[in-house]
């Protein structure tokens, strides 16, 4: 019998402890958003050069330091910091026994060079003999401010569902209290920029030499969309 006490007076304890856990207070759930888009104004540019055979004769090589110096005369030129470009990628360096068995071995080297205006690409890529530019194509891009714009659009996110609670609560002639829980959602995008991948292989014949085009670019803007999910308590 003294246990089944026992047994009554533990469940009844736990029973009166979850009724003093129920939280009574009024709440409200509402979501703020705020979204925007923005041009991308770092971009970054992946370009391949390669050596080539001037007329098809292997003694009349255009040498890979050669190309190197006219990429970073036009980079220059175009008022681009020499430290925006970098070395990507190799080949042919590695193979010494190869070019020394075959001297028709072309090296070819890979840059990532990173502009922040698309019209100077166009200038800088102009300046490059076309029958050694391999490819280029973008790799990347950003925007600047990126981090200062998402910092703004969380707090307008979170202003928009405040006022909404408000205008709400107050309808029903009650009073806003404070915000018991936030839940931030994020939904930024950064579609893959529209372009022409720029293509010039070495044809070995001068005349018949495809002239590398200028890359045609339709960026799309970046979306960053947040929502904030809160609650509120009222009066």
């Amino acid at each position: 019998m003294k246990h089944l006490f026992t047994i009554v007076f533990v469940a009844l304890f736990s029973m009166s402890a979850m009724a003093q856990q129920v939280d009574l207070r009024k709440k409200i759930s509402v979501s703020g958003t705020a979204e925007t888009e923005v041009t991308p104004d770092i971009i970054y540019i992946s370009i391949s050069l390669k050596e080539y055979l001037k007329d098809g004769n292997s003694k009349k090589k255009v040498e890979i330091t050669e190309l190197e110096t006219q990429l970073y005369n036009a980079i220059q030129s175009a008022g681009i910091s020499k430290e925006n470009l970098m070395i990507s990628n190799l080949s042919g360096y590695n193979t010494v026994a190869e070019k020394k068995k075959n001297p028709d071995f072309l090296v070819s080297k890979q840059y990532r060079l990173k502009v922040t205006d698309l019209n100077k690409w166009n200038a800088i890529i102009g300046a490059v003999d076309p029958k050694a530019v391999a490819y280029t194509n973008i790799d990347s891009y950003d925007y600047s401010k990126i981090e200062a714009l998402k910092k703004d659009l969380k707090i307008k996110a979170l202003q928009a569902a405040k006022a909404k609670a408000t205008y709400l609560v107050e309808a029903l002639g009650n009073q806003l209290g404070g915000v018991i829980d936030i839940q931030e959602i994020n939904n930024e995008t950064f579609p893959q920029p529209v372009y022409r991948t720029m293509m010039s292989m070495a044809r070995g014949v001068g005349a018949d030499a495809e002239a590398a085009p200028s890359a045609e670019i339709d960026f799309k803007k970046i979306k960053l969309s947040y929502v904030m999910n809160t609650v509120f308590e009222f009066k």
